[in-house]
Formats: structure tokens, sequence, C-alpha cells
């Protein structure tokens, strides 16, 4: 019998990284962007059986928006780029590295990074597509910060974007109420004096991968048939399981190894996938959930998107204060999750 054909079990023995981090990365600068079209829960109600009052009772989402049929990822991805450059009056022809973490690319190849690269007129940087699903911004600052702090490269841009729409199936009230379309942009640079990362991990349980896919060239998992027919299928009672048994545990020990408290840091950044599900976080680990950030309400779930999208949403009305710390934790298909406790110590943005 497939392991994919059991019971999914989270794990209570998940290591969550070494005891050490030792960085010399910042992040200097966040951007992005949002497609102009917006799909309410009203315009909901019109397409499936739901209801503005279900929708936000259970997920805390009023609208998310839609790229428009000749957008794709790239085009977000360039445009919150593009916001981050105007922001914080970055340059960023001297990028060594692309990381664009997306599970919606343009095409199978050639990879969204490459096609941002040539967008931008970087000359010569190494491009490169990561999908991590949801937990893909986080897991793309741990590599950049990796790469930085390596001495291999000196100036990376993390790049999430996501168009959801195009993979959604309008008539499966399930999940069209939940996805939208965005992009966020971190620009990480060379920083040995001051690093924004404190402590990270990354880690996957490839077992529960049957319960949230969109299925490719392959029609089964194991021996599991899928469904969907190439748009996205969730089991959502099972990833909520896993969630909320699986990252109060990770944010204690990510604090834990960073010699800091749960109350010492300043706010807790998660995947935007449910606003009921960011509750029953922190009421598991006793975070306070009036220090939370999150981009869900009026986006919706972008996948990798959803943390830079907060981020930046907190940082442009000035919620955010120099230096504050923060939790960044990503989780999603896979089942992956990703989590950072980092300094957000930017440079200057532009009133």
């Amino acid at each position: 019998m497939s392991a994919y054909s059991n019971t999914f079990t989270s794990s209570s023995s998940q290591h969550f990284g070494p005891h050490a981090l030792s960085s010399k990365a910042r992040i200097t600068a966040i951007g992005s962007y949002v497609p102009d079209t917006r799909l309410t829960n009203f315009d909901l109600e019109k397409l499936v059986e739901t209801s503005d009052e279900w929708i936000v009772r259970r997920t805390g989402m009023r609208e998310r928006r839609i790229a428009e049929p000749n957008q794709f990822t790239s085009d977000l991805c360039l445009r919150a780029v593009q916001h981050l450059q105007q922001a914080y009056d970055k340059e960023v022809e001297d990028v060594d590295f692309i990381l664009v973490c997306t599970s919606t690319p343009d095409y199978a190849f050639p990879s969204v990074a490459s096609q941002l690269q040539a967008k931008l007129s970087i000359r010569s940087a190494g491009a490169l597509d990561l999908n991590a699903t949801c937990a893909g911004f986080v897991y793309g600052l741990h590599m950049a910060n990796s790469l930085i702090s390596s001495g291999l490269h000196k100036k990376i841009l993390v790049v999430a974007g996501e168009t959801l729409s195009k993979v959604t199936d309008y008539s499966d009230r399930n999940t069209c109420i939940l996805f939208g379309d965005g992009a966020g942009a971190a620009l990480v640079e060379r920083d040995e004096q001051n690093p924004s990362f404190l402590h990270s991990f990354i880690s996957s349980n490839g077992n529960g991968g049957i319960h949230l896919y969109r299925s490719g060239l392959s029609k089964q998992m194991g021996d599991v048939e899928l469904l969907g027919k190439g748009n996205i299928y969730q089991n959502g009672r099972e990833l909520y399981k896993w969630v909320v048994s699986q990252l109060p545990q990770g944010m204690n020990q990510l604090v834990a190894q960073s010699n800091f408290s749960l109350l010492d840091v300043d706010w807790f950044v998660p995947h935007s996938a449910n606003l009921r599900m960011i509750e029953s976080i922190c009421e598991k680990s006793g975070f306070p959930l009036e220090r939370t950030l999150h981009s869900l309400e009026y986006f919706g779930n972008t996948s990798c998107a959803t943390i830079p999208l907060a981020l930046d949403m907190a940082l442009s009305i000035q919620q955010i204060k120099q230096d504050d710390t923060a939790i960044l934790y990503g989780f999603g298909g896979g089942l992956v999750q990703a989590a950072s406790l980092v300094r957000l110590s930017l440079d200057t943005r532009k009133s």
C-alpha cells in the first residue's frame, strides 16, 4: 500500500532546524502589486451557492483580486519589483540572483525568474523558480540568506507571485471563495553589521501531499487517483488539523532557539490562508491575535504572495516600526512549512 493511501497524521516530533544561525544578510526593501479587478463575495454569490455572511464567517475574506486574461505571473512580479524600486529608491541592475516563488508560472519553461530578469534589464544574474506553494516566500528568504551569508552572492531579489484565478474552478465553492492573484518582492543584500535573519527553518511532510494539489502530467499520487482536472484541489479539514497542530509548536521552538520568548516578538505574519485558522494558531500558541498581520480580507489567499503583501501593507502605514521583530511563517501544499524570525530594519521608505 502506498504511503499516500494512509490517513495523514502530523508528527509530534517535528525537527525545527539547528540551534544557531549566522546571518550576513538584511532585507532592505519590500514592494507589492495586486491587479485592479475585484471579485467580491457578492460576485461569488452569483457563481456558486454561497453568501457574503458565510464566507466572512468561515474565512474572514471579503474580496480578492483577479488578473486580466492577458496578465500572467511574470507581469505581476514585475510590477511588485517596480513598486519596491519606487518606494525605496532602489536600483536592481546589480542584482546577482533572482528567486521567483510561484506555483503558477507563465510557462512550464522558461522560468518566471528568467522572464523577470529580461523585463528588468538585469544583464547577468542567476535566475531560478522555486515552488514551495504557500510557503514559497519564506523558503525564498531562507535561500537568499544562505546564499548571501555563504559569500556566493551579494544582492538577491526574492519575488513571490501567483495567478491562482487561472487554475481555480469557479463552480467549486470550496475553493473559488478562497483564492486571488497578487505578488510581493523583497530585496535582500549583504550586511554583516545588521542582519535581518535571527533563525529559520524549512521542512516537508510529503505524506500529506494528497490534501492540497493541482494535478499535472501524472493523474495519480502513489495509488491515489487525483481530482480537480488541473485545477486546485484542497481537503480543508485535514489541512486545518495539520496547521493548528504544527505551527504553535514551530513558533515556540523558533523563538526558543533564538533566545527569545514568544512575547518578545512584535509581529506574527502567517500565510493568509484563513482568518479562523490564524485565530486557532494564536489561541494554541499564546501569541496575541492583535499583533498578527495578514492580507486576506481584501486580497484573499494569494498563496506565496500573502506574506509580502501583508508586510508591505503594514510598512506603508508605518504599522511596523524600525527594528521590529517578526515571525514569518508559510505553510501549504507538499505539505511544506517554512518559518523565519527576522528583524525588520529596512532602508528608509519614501512617504
